[in-house]
């Protein structure tokens, strides 16, 4: 199994994002191991029983660290395109997450005007209300969806909840009326002696048709780039996503593909 890639900081980088530019991350989650409602077979965190973290940060300490790192960029003429929220798990767990999100704005708004906020979820937690506002008022309100079958998302991202249900997540990001990002991770491969597999014609048909109808103003397809925890697991070529993608951006979705 490969090394994971536990983040042992509550501030990242800044890094080149191969989507988002250049990009300081905000970890919410514990610094000793993870915290997710999904225990995805290609997370770089490995999986949930192996790395389990403690207590959620304190929201106040994250924001002081946050401002800190944004204030010495600033002296030193530092460019940066976006602060991204992901981390060791699932941000949107932790019970601060929205109050983080306003004050990460200002702070943003004092610093670095022009850049993006942007937080990478899994979309369990969109039915809470104040975790959807809260994503409203974010630049870049990214979203997963790694498939259109229950079944298939419980093979690939295996949910925590055992009543996680796409089409409740489908109603869910259909309510933030477009203002959303829809990412998906197209991969192919075996866990557990069973065959692993979203790119089948079936499966790529009904996606697409969960893309008409939830009609975010972007999609991200992209595919694997880094050690994952389940060995057997190959990357999706990009000419192959972008065939998977065709008809969606011939009926003018913004599709970027990495």
């Amino acid at each position: 199994m490969a090394q994971p890639n536990i983040f042992d900081s509550n501030i990242i980088g800044p890094i080149h994002s191969r989507r988002l530019g250049i990009s300081l991350g905000v970890n919410l989650l514990p610094k000793d191991g993870k915290v997710c409602s999904f225990d995805c077979l290609y997370c770089e965190c490995g999986w949930n029983r192996d790395h389990r973290g403690g207590h959620f940060p304190e929201a106040d300490a994250v924001m002081q660290q946050l401002e800190e790192k944004l204030a010495q960029m600033s002296r030193d003429g530092d460019a940066l395109d976006v602060i991204t929220f992901a981390g060791n798990g699932e941000p949107t767990l932790h019970p601060d997450f929205p109050s983080v999100i306003d004050r990460t704005i200002q702070l943003r708004d004092r610093y670095y005007p022009s850049a993006k906020v942007s937080v990478l979820s899994n979309a369990t937690q969109i039915g809470n209300q104040r975790v959807h506002d809260a994503l409203l008022r974010v630049d870049n309100n990214i979203l997963k969806i790694d498939g259109a079958f229950d079944a298939t998302i419980r093979q690939i991202d295996q949910p925590n909840d055992s009543t996680y249900n796409v089409r409740r997540v489908v109603d869910g990001m259909k309510a933030f009326k477009g203002q959303l990002i829809v990412q998906t991770m197209f991969v192919r491969g075996e866990h557990d002696g069973q065959r692993v597999d979203n790119t089948t014609p079936a499966e790529v048909a009904a996606w697409c048709d969960l893309m008409r109808e939830i009609r975010p103003h972007q999609i991200m397809v992209y595919s694997l780039d880094r050690p994952t925890p389940e060995p057997n697991l190959t990357r999706v070529a990009k000419e192959e996503m972008a065939e998977f993608v065709a008809p969606l951006v011939a009926e003018g979705f913004n599709v970027s593909i990495a």
